[in-house]
């Protein structure tokens, strides 16, 4: 997904880069990004606030103009656009916000056609379109409820369906589940997988959230003080992570943080025995690994934490061991030669 490698790319950011003026010199939000989004994939953007993710994906619809480089989306030039051009483009691109930017003053159903009304679409023609969009997003019964009277999965629901209203091949989600609590994010990210399989629609999404990446992303990209620092397919980069900063991302969702009494304990050299992380994935990922690695090499593994779980319908886990000081070097060379990633990450006595 990285760089221009994709030839015909729903949404690529070419050599991207931001500055805002400030006193004295500049303010660089984006530097140098360079990002094939793949056509009918759902692709997240991960990075703390104030990495420039926001930025990025305001990009995409034309709210902010590149400094340098290009933006295109289905191969038009999002920065060059005016007018008719650029209006064109929005309608190709729909958004959903953070804190759902639904009218009080306007019920669901109204709330839905705002952007047929001013696209000019005839009223019956609205009417019609409102009423399956309003099906689809699963709120038929709450058509004349106002947002006072929606839960903040019903409101983001609202806020999907607006989206979808003009039939974008886009669909833009900035922080769409951060106000949410941890069981109606799960429905709103079914929602958007739903969404992406039958409409096979483009989903790029920004989050803070690696657990939302790991469950509904297909691709991904790390951002880190405007820069991309890593991006690929979801399953590769939580399976080999390259980058610090995509390490400290996944720390928390993979079972790859030792537990406190372990962590307490952990010194960087010798003595005490080895901990090491060892990263189940692949075609490997189902092994019996450590069951083999008693009874082929007589070493007893001590598990201390870890998870097994599926990302893109594919196994994936971490496991944290340790084993004898003398036998460190030996385990790793044996889990390796199956297939399987290590990482010494201290020595506990």
């Amino acid at each position: 997904m990285s760089g221009c490698a994709d030839p015909a790319p729903a949404i690529l950011f070419d050599n991207l880069g931001k500055s805002y003026p400030k006193a004295g010199g500049a303010v660089v939000a984006l530097q140098d990004v360079s990002l094939a989004v793949p056509k009918g994939s759902i692709t997240g953007i991960i990075g703390r606030s104030g990495a420039g993710k926001s930025t990025l994906l305001r990009m995409v619809n034309g709210l902010e103009r590149p400094s340098r480089g290009r933006v295109l989306v289905e191969g038009q030039d999002v920065g060059q656009a005016r007018g008719p051009a650029l209006r064109r483009i929005r309608r190709d691109v729909g958004m959903i916000f953070q804190h759902f930017n639904l009218l009080a003053s306007r019920n669901v159903r109204d709330n839905v056609a705002l952007p047929l009304e001013i696209a000019g679409m005839a009223r019956s023609q609205i009417r019609a379109r409102v009423a399956e969009l309003i099906e689809q997003v699963g709120l038929g019964a709450l058509a004349e409820r106002y947002p006072a009277e929606l839960s903040g999965g019903q409101k983001q629901r609202v806020g999907i369906a607006r989206a979808l209203a003009t039939g974008p091949k886009v669909l833009l989600s900035d922080e769409a589940t951060s106000a949410l609590d941890p069981e109606t994010t799960q429905t709103v990210l079914n929602l958007l997988a739903q969404i992406n399989r039958e409409l096979g629609l483009t989903v790029l999404l920004i989050t803070h959230e690696m657990a939302v990446l790991r469950d509904i992303a297909s691709h991904m990209a790390v951002i880190e003080a405007g820069r991309i620092v890593e991006s690929g397919p979801t399953y590769d980069i939580f399976a080999r992570p390259a980058h610090p900063t995509t390490r400290r991302f996944l720390a928390g969702v993979t079972g790859a943080t030792l537990p406190a009494f372990v962590a307490e304990r952990l010194a960087p050299e010798p003595p005490g025995d080895p901990v090491i992380r060892v990263t189940f994935a692949g075609a490997h990922a189902t092994d019996p690994m450590l069951a083999r690695l008693a009874t082929d090499l007589g070493i007893s593994a001590n598990i201390l934490g870890g998870t097994i779980e599926e990302i893109g319908a594919k196994p994936f886990g971490n496991l944290l061991i340790s084993v004898p000081l003398d036998r460190g070097a030996e385990t790793r060379a044996f889990l390796e030669r199956h297939g399987l990633t290590t990482e010494v990450l201290g020595h506990v006595r």
